[in-house]
């Protein structure tokens, strides 16, 4: 066990085929049951995190050896403007509302995070690593590391964050009754950030161009928004 410990750590290429590979039976099991609980990236996460307990692997390596797929969410992050450019017409139509609805979600969402982190006495690091969990990875993990948070719980609360985004978004959609194509896309965009613009894109072309510039103006807005909640505590 130990020498199959010692290969796995010290193979280049081990920890991104582990990846794609959780990821490609995940995706696997989404497309056969059709069902919101087969997440690809819940699937693929929980099961890395199972070969690397069972195996008693080191997360740094993990960490190390997929540091080229990290680099890549960036670009990806970028590629969202497509749908916006080709649904910019919407854009023109409803700007207005489009850009009240992004900043209050990113308020409350703000909000709320302050109001847990008083309620369970969380820690001021712990604040700001969860304060970023409706923004893209690269800019939330920016956020966290600039103001003194952790950066590894601020990753978590995002995946977390999308994740549920993306399995629940149209449930939560009915439930409040929300049929505006404009406005099912700004609260998932706002709210569960690029996992739940996948989602939006599901749902439709509309849905996903407006999830899209939410991602990127809730980014925004979260950054310039960050300083004065981080003072808060």
């Amino acid at each position: 066990m130990e020498t199959l410990r010692n290969f796995l750590n010290d193979s280049t290429f081990f920890y991104v085929f582990l990846t794609l590979i959780t990821y490609a039976f995940g995706v696997m099991l989404k497309n056969k049951f059709k069902h919101p609980v087969f997440n690809p990236l819940l699937i693929s996460t929980a099961l890395c995190i199972a070969v690397i307990l069972i195996f008693k692997l080191d997360a740094a390596k993990y960490k190390q050896g997929t540091k080229f797929i990290s680099f890549l969410l960036t670009p990806v992050t970028v590629c969202l403007a497509i749908p916006l450019y080709e649904q910019f017409e919407k854009l023109k139509d409803n700007w207005l509302a489009i850009l009240l609805g992004i900043i209050s979600g990113v308020v409350t969402s703000l909000s709320l995070v302050f109001g847990m982190c008083l309620a369970f006495g969380l820690s001021k690091p712990e604040f700001i690593a969860l304060l970023p969990k409706s923004i893209t990875t690269p800019i939330g993990i920016a956020m966290s590391e600039k103001f003194a948070g952790i950066p590894s719980l601020t990753v978590a609360a995002i995946v977390i964050t999308g994740i549920v985004g993306n399995i629940f978004a149209e449930l939560i959609l009915k439930v409040f009754r929300i049929t505006h194509p404009v406005a099912k896309g700004v609260a998932i965009g706002t709210s569960s950030h690029a996992l739940g613009t996948a989602k939006a894109m599901e749902i439709g072309e509309v849905e996903g161009a407006m999830s899209s510039l939410s991602v990127a103006v809730s980014g925004i807005i979260t950054v310039i928004l960050f300083s004065f909640y981080a003072k808060l505590m």
